[in-house]
């Protein structure tokens, strides 16, 4: 198995990279979330998952452990395959997932191309122990009130230009320093402060 890979990104885009180790170039598949971490470097060290089927070898790559590890949880539950692991981990980051699947909250999964309702049920059913077990004390991203001022928030700082994962990023820091913002407009503020 190949833990991970250090060298040189010689191409990059928002779904794969091309690192080139030992003379080496690796193709890895990657998440929006990884891609927005390692976006400005010329170097990485990326964690790796390598999935082999009967006809390929795909590795699949990671900026951080729990992504990875969240990964691998996804690709265990039945039905989920390491392309729709991926859509999810692009669409949510890990945090939104590891909160959907703790507090079963299906109706997350609907914003994931490729997971319905009753695989949504499957992954919180076969996840939920797991995720509980690695989370521990990690505090849990939004309560249901705080979602329609998150998404407003999201959509008004994707608005203004922000980058998207950035802004989620931000939002889910701020929402766990101050998890009763007063108001949509006051959460903004907080964010804008991080995000300048």
């Amino acid at each position: 198995m190949i833990t991970y890979i250090k060298g040189e990104i010689t191409f990059k885009n928002p779904t794969f990279i091309v690192v080139e180790a030992g003379g080496i170039g690796y193709h890895i598949n990657i998440s929006l979330n990884t891609y927005s971490q390692i976006e400005k470097l010329e170097r990485v060290k990326i964690l790796t998952h390598l999935h082999i089927k009967e006809d390929s070898h795909t590795l699949y790559g990671f900026s951080e452990a729990s992504e990875r590890s969240l990964f691998r949880h996804l690709i265990s539950v039945s039905g989920v395959g390491p392309s729709t692991a991926q859509i999810a981990l692009s669409g949510l980051n890990p945090d939104e997932l590891r909160a959907a699947i703790i507090g079963e909250n299906e109706a997350t999964f609907k914003r994931v191309k490729g997971i319905g309702p009753k695989t949504a049920k499957r992954i919180i059913l076969d996840l939920k122990d797991k995720v509980l077990k690695e989370s521990g004390d990690m505090p849990l991203t939004l309560g249901v009130q705080d979602n329609t001022s998150r998404e407003e928030a999201l959509s008004a700082l994707v608005a203004l230009g922000f980058n998207r994962i950035q802004v989620q990023k931000t939002l889910n820091k701020v929402l766990r320093e101050a998890p009763n913002p007063e108001s949509v407009e006051y959460l903004i503020k907080l964010a804008l402060k991080q995000l300048s």
